[in-house]
């Protein structure tokens, strides 16, 4: 039980991709002026981080005929993740709604990217390694080497219900347990409007549906040490037929204030 007084309720996923040639100019944008003026000064929103993947980390997403996040699968270099305090989400994207909107106008956008899939996210679920773990709630500034990102279906005929229970007494035990994978947080999709009609520019793929669950689970070692974990994860969700992956991903965290893997992207 969460008994801080300090709680995400929800987030901002924002998966992106610079247009070729304009690597450095994105990142340096993103990272210097829009990461906090477009995000982290707003009322309510309490954490951030961004994570990229690589041509090597785009090489191990799966499966690769999905169309769930990205489409085609290795669209999205630039990931980055937001924490809004919960019971605060209408007040913070009352305000992000408006702030993006100025920023354009007054010439602080960018326009040589596109969005892979970015989303509004809530109803967070958690599920430690540890019986002492580090809160999801500092999750984004605890230095992670890497970070997953599933998004779970259940399977045919498999209710909501039923899939999580299945996920928290056997399948997330199994990939976690005396693993590297510290901790996972699991969120719900908004609807797309709620939060985003102000949006300059299409985001992606739209929401996915309300019974899916979008996973982030933090690392300790860079993804590809463990990614065959992740592959067992889904291959046992279907042999069990409690769900079904419709997408998996690795990412490691920016490394703040360089140009580190800008040229690591195609």
């Amino acid at each position: 039980m969460n008994d801080s007084p300090i709680i995400a309720g929800s987030a901002l996923f924002t998966l992106v991709e610079p247009n070729q040639g304009h690597e450095v100019e994105y990142n340096r944008w993103y990272e210097r002026d829009h990461f906090y003026a477009g995000c982290m000064i707003g009322p309510w929103l309490f954490a951030g981080k961004r994570w990229v993947a690589t041509r090597a980390m785009k090489d191990l997403r799966f499966p690769v005929d999905a169309d769930a996040v990205a489409a085609p699968i290795d669209r999205g270099s630039y990931l980055a993740t937001y924490w809004v305090l919960e019971g605060k989400h209408e007040e913070h994207f009352a305000w992000a709604g408006h702030q993006v909107v100025d920023l354009y106008r007054n010439g602080r956008g960018f326009m040589e990217r596109r969005h892979a899939h970015t989303v509004l996210v809530n109803k967070p679920e958690h599920h430690y390694r540890d019986d002492d773990p580090v809160p999801i709630e500092l999750a984004l500034d605890a230095g992670y080497a890497g970070l997953a990102v599933v998004a779970v279906d259940p399977a045919d005929g498999v209710s909501d219900d039923e899939l999580g229970s299945h996920l928290e007494r056997e399948a997330l035990p199994a990939l976690m347990n005396d693993s590297p994978v510290a901790s996972m947080v699991s969120w719900r999709y908004l609807k797309m409007g709620e939060g985003t009609e102000n949006a300059p520019m299409d985001l992606g793929m739209p929401p996915g549906p309300p019974e899916r669950r979008l996973q982030m689970f933090f690392l300790e070692v860079a993804p590809e040490e463990i990614w065959d974990r992740f592959r067992a994860y889904a291959e046992a969700l279907s042999a069990a037929g409690k769900g079904d992956v419709r997408f998996a991903a690795p990412f490691l965290p920016t490394i703040v204030g360089t140009d580190i893997y800008t040229d690591q992207l195609w």
